[in-house]
């Protein structure tokens, strides 16, 4: 059963316990007790530019503080009830988090500390150590609270570095001091050090007004009227930020050779000891190795031991201009970018143009949900009428593909998809709820995003899939799918006379099924050590709540799914390799999991290559090292088609007449290379 927020009376019992907690440790050391129950600052959780929930912070004692977050986001969505005691240089000295993380699974995580020492229990476990209160315990799960204390020690700091508590520091790289349209004075922090990203935080004061990362903003109501303002103000300076990065990792390049390389050909071969010439974006010539003269003027990249494969295709991704860098460290070239905001071609052409650097957009898809608490957010209609109207509008944009979502009514799909057909675009997408993929198929779907969909088809078609009910009954019940079944057979079959395509996303689905909280997920559990703080620690938080025989169950399914997908490859269905999460790493636990599945490397190398650019119709530009193709090529260190993960060892990437290498785009995102 889905945890909610606690009830009043139990919020009134954590804060009383909350507040003893904190007049013993003030005791402890020595400072002044206050008991009078301050004033409360109120925000606005917004998701996907909906309000979706709501922040509270309440002072309760001199140095102590309450705090409630929470936001929906269909049927998911974290809530949590935390308690923070500073000393008096602003460090916490004691803190307690109860809730449920945003894919409802509990958190209960505290920290205290006591003459020179501290005790802390976070999904990790019970540790302990030397703390001097001088580090800023940073929790794993939690309100917004720590992102404003984080601000307040760096704008104190004397050399803007923020030390943290076990480990990790972060540094105030830039502070910029901006005026709204009101005339009111503030200062956007950008801090590196937590994540990926930057860390912007809006300050008024000691006092933070706004955080807007991605579609999550949490803006202080007297403040809400000026959200889209501030967000402006952000994204021009993020672009900036990251236009410089792009002029700063860019290596343009006229003639390049690639000496001595092993080439993957799109036949799945290796040819050995290839030299392969690239003049500005083209591939004008391949040659055994020493057979043609090489121009002095050309750069040289030595091939020895290493193969170059031609750049991948990501299937299933929803780009931002923040991810486009990861995509290609990790050597995807090209993606189709599944829902996304309709003004995704503005981004395709700072991909294209190089003033951000990011992949290829060669699919731009455009999503419709109908109505309900659980719709995407992203472009929701209310009635049938509505959503042909946006099929036409995608059209006129230049998308290529609709992507239907549950909250899609059944009795809309048929003159949806007939629409789209007739505008000579494809259908694709989740299966709508009370319907099953049998049913949407023989309406004119030509694609089924994720696998869990076709585990569905064997259930009922009386499942609310709008809900997480969507991942939790194929977890439960996948294990019993019978590959032998007339059922099972017929829907292949459908599946192969309809030439319908699936999209399967199978690594966000071990993570799902697998992970277990407090354990690193075997989904990046290979690279996660390479990351950022809070990315790091996003590896441990588990996939599903899960205990007891579902542990064992949702193993299960899983393998089930892996069964599936070969079986799928070995019947001649077509499927492709997509993320629809973390770009890059996430695709090459996909493939991965093709591998392990059953279906040989040099066939999952094939599927990421030059299957995938036929399917999006690019293979006579891209998708093989071929004479007269585009360069977009990549460059392993070590063989995937003998060991898969070899995929990893991206040393350097071609794109469009440029040359970037994986281990300085890594590092501009604070991630660690492979050596």
């Amino acid at each position: 059963m889905i945890k909610h927020i606690p009830s009043h009376s139990m919020r009134f019992f954590i804060a009383t316990s909350f507040i003893i907690i904190y007049l013993l440790t003030s005791c402890n050391q020595g400072e002044t007790i206050v008991e009078d129950v301050g004033e409360t600052t109120t925000y606005e959780v917004v998701f996907r530019e909906n309000v979706s929930g709501d922040y509270e912070k309440t002072k309760i004692g001199d140095n102590s503080f309450e705090y409630s977050y929470e936001y929906a986001d269909r049927g998911r969505g974290p809530n949590y009830i935390e308690q923070i005691t500073l000393n008096e240089n602003n460090f916490i000295t004691a803190q307690k988090i109860k809730g449920n993380n945003y894919r409802k699974v509990d958190v209960d995580e505290s920290f205290s500390s006591k003459n020179e020492s501290a005790s802390w229990n976070n999904l990790m476990g019970k540790s302990s150590g030397t703390f001097a209160g001088d580090k800023l315990y940073f929790r794993y799960a939690g309100s917004p609270a720590i992102y404003e204390i984080l601000g307040q020690l760096l704008l104190k700091s004397d050399n803007g570095k923020v030390d943290l508590f076990p480990e990790g520091e972060v540094e105030l790289v830039k502070k910029i001091p901006l005026q709204l349209s009101d005339g009111s004075s503030l200062d956007l922090l950008m801090i590196n050090g937590l994540n990926l990203d930057p860390t912007y935080l809006w300050m008024d004061g000691d006092q933070m007004v706004c955080k807007i990362s991605g579609n999550l903003h949490i803006v202080k109501k007297e403040f809400s009227k000026f959200r889209i303002e501030m967000k402006g103000i952000q994204d021009d300076i993020e672009d900036h930020n990251l236009i410089e990065i792009a002029k700063k990792l860019t290596h343009q390049i006229d003639k390049v050779v690639i000496q001595n390389v092993n080439v993957f050909t799109a036949e799945g071969d290796i040819h050995d000891n290839q030299d392969v010439f690239v003049t500005g974006e083209m591939i004008t010539g391949i040659y055994p190795n020493g057979q043609m003269p090489i121009d002095e003027k050309a750069k040289v990249i030595n091939g020895n031991g290493k193969t170059l494969l031609p750049g991948m295709f990501d299937m299933h991704t929803h780009n931002s201009k923040f991810r486009g860098i990861l995509h290609l460290a990790g050597g995807v070239t090209s993606v189709r970018d599944l829902a996304n905001n309709k003004q995704l071609h503005e981004l395709g052409e700072q991909f294209n143009t190089n003033a951000i650097l990011g992949p290829r957009i060669v699919t731009y898809c455009g999503i419709i949900d109908g109505p309900g608490e659980f719709a995407n957010q992203r472009n929701v209609v209310e009635n049938l009428e509505e959503a042909l109207e946006e099929i036409q509008d995608y059209k006129d944009r230049g998308y290529h593909q609709i992507k239907l979502y549950s909250s899609i009514l059944p009795d809309w799909v048929l003159p949806l998809t007939k629409k789209a057909h007739e505008l000579n675009m494809r259908v694709s997408g989740h299966i709508p709820a009370y319907m099953t993929a049998t049913q949407a198929i023989n309406q004119g779907y030509n694609e089924i995003q994720h696998i869990n969909m076709l585990f569905l088809n064997f259930l009922s078609d009386t499942i609310d899939t709008r809900t997480p009910l969507r991942h939790t009954m194929p977890a439960q019940h996948g294990a019993d799918l019978d590959l032998n079944s007339r059922e099972y057979l017929d829907f292949v079959e459908l599946l192969k006379s309809k030439d319908i395509l699936v999209d399967l996303t199978m690594a966000i689905f071990e993570n799902m099924y697998i992970a277990k909280k407090g354990e690193p997920s075997p989904t990046y559990s290979m690279i996660a050590d390479r990351f950022p703080l809070m990315n790091q620690r996003s590896f441990y938080a588990g996939g599903l709540p899960k205990d007891g025989e579902k542990v064992q169950r949702y193993k299960d399914s899983f393998s089930k799914m892996l069964d599936v997908i070969f079986d799928l490859y070995e019947k001649g269905i077509a499927i492709v390799p997509g993320t629809d999460g973390l770009p890059g790493f996430l695709y090459h636990r996909e493939l991965e999991l093709y591998e392990r599945a059953g279906i040989p490397a040099h066939e999952v190398l094939k599927l990421a290559t030059i299957t995938s650019a036929q399917i999006t119709g690019m293979d006579n530009s891209f998708g093989s090292v071929t004479v007269g193709k585009h360069a977009d090529l990549i460059l392993i260190d070590g063989n995937p088609v003998s060991n898969i993960s070899d995929i990893r060892k991206v040393e350097c990437v071609l794109k469009g007449g440029n040359l970037y290498y994986s281990k300085e785009l890594y590092n501009a995102m604070g991630i660690r290379h492979f050596k």
